[in-house]
C-alpha cells in the first residue's frame, strides 16, 4: 500500500491543508450478487408485514445505497487490514468508543490524521480527553461518496415478488431449548440489482505526493468489500457486491496550473482498474 512517495508525506504544516488543486471523479457501478438488505424506517407494521424493510427514495420509491452507509463499511475494512500495524509514523489502533462496545481509529489531530492512510481518506474528529480543546483538531474528509441511485428499475419491475423493486424473504429463528419458531420477514434489494457509483477525492497543494496511495489503498477498500459483505445480514449470505470502476476524471479549475494539472494526470494514469468490470446481469 506505500511506495516511494511516502517520505514526500513529511511536509509543512502550512501543506497539510493546502489551496485545492482539483478533484478526482471516481464513477462506476455496484451490482448485487445476493440479496441486499440496508435498513430503512419501518413505520407501522401490519400483521404479515416486512419487519425489517429497506430504505427507499421518497421521490421514486426505488431503493438505493446511502452515501453513508458505503463510506462507513469501506472505512471500516480498511481499518481491520492496517490493525495494529505502524504506517508513517502512526500505529493503527480502535482508539475512539462508538457506542455499545464497539470501537474505531481515529486521530486526534489534524497533524497525524495528515500522515494517517485512514484519516486522511475518511476524516477525523479531534478529540483529547483531559487537554484543551486547542489540542484536538478535526481534519476534514477528503472524499464524498454520493448517494447510489438505482439504475436497472425497470428490468425489477418484471420480477416474481408482491413488493416493487425488492424481494420478501422469510426467516425463521429457533429456540434452542423449546425449539418454537420465530419467523420474520426481512425486504430485500434482489440480486442483479445495479446501482450508480460516484466517489469524489479532493486534491490538496502539497499532498500529490500521496495521491497514488490513497487511491490505491481506496480501490483495495473496494476488493475488501466485495470479499465481505455490505448492508446487514452478511453472515447469512447477503450483501454481496462487485464494483465496476468506469472512469477516475480529473476535474480542475481556471487556477489550476498546467504543471500541476500535468502530474496529476500522470499518476492517475498508473492506478489500475482493469480488474473492476462486472459481468452481464442476469435481470
Amino acid at each position: 500500500m506505500q511506495d516511494e512517495s511516502s517520505q514526500e508525506m513529511k511536509i509543512s504544516n502550512e501543506a497539510k491543508l493546502g489551496r485545492m488543486l482539483g478533484k478526482i471523479v471516481i464513477t462506476g457501478k455496484i451490482e448485487c450478487l445476493t440479496g441486499l438488505h440496508i435498513g430503512g424506517p419501518g413505520g407501522e407494521l401490519e400483521i404479515g408485514g416486512i419487519d425489517n424493510p429497506v430504505i427507499r427514495d421518497p421521490v421514486s420509491d426505488e431503493p438505493y445505497i446511502p452515501g453513508s452507509s458505503l463510506k462507513g463499511k469501506l472505512r471500516s475494512l480498511l481499518e481491520r487490514h492496517l490493525y495494529h500495524q505502524t504506517v508513517n509514523g502512526i500505529t493503527i489502533e480502535f482508539n475512539r468508543s462508538i457506542g455499545k462496545g464497539g470501537k474505531r481509529h481515529e486521530c486526534n489531530t489534524a497533524e497525524t490524521a495528515s500522515s494517517c492512510p485512514i484519516c486522511r481518506l475518511f476524516g477525523s474528529t479531534g478529540k483529547k480527553e483531559g487537554e484543551s480543546k486547542e489540542d484536538a483538531t478535526n481534519f476534514p474528509s477528503l472524499l464524498l461518496v454520493r448517494d447510489c441511485y438505482l439504475e436497472n428499475a425497470g428490468k425489477l419491475k418484471d420480477i416474481s415478488s408482491e413488493l416493487l423493486y425488492t424481494e420478501w424473504k422469510t426467516e425463521n429463528t429457533l429456540d434452542r431449548v423449546t425449539a418454537a419458531s420465530n419467523p420474520r420477514n426481512i425486504e430485500r434489494v434482489p440480486r442483479g440489482s445495479i446501482f450508480s457509483l460516484e466517489i469524489i477525492y479532493t486534491i490538496l497543494d502539497g499532498r500529490q505526493g500521496i495521491l497514488k496511495e490513497d487511491l490505491e489503498n481506496l480501490l483495495s477498500t473496494f476488493r475488501m468489500l466485495e470479499l465481505d459483505a455490505l448492508g446487514g445480514n452478511g453472515s447469512r449470505g447477503y450483501g454481496k457486491v462487485a464494483f465496476e470502476i468506469s472512469e477516475l476524471k480529473l476535474e480542475s479549475f481556471a487556477q489550476t496550473r498546467e504543471e500541476e494539472k500535468k502530474k496529476i494526470e500522470d499518476i492517475i494514469t498508473t492506478i489500475k482498474t482493469e480488474d473492476f468490470k462486472l459481468k452481464d446481469s442476469d435481470l
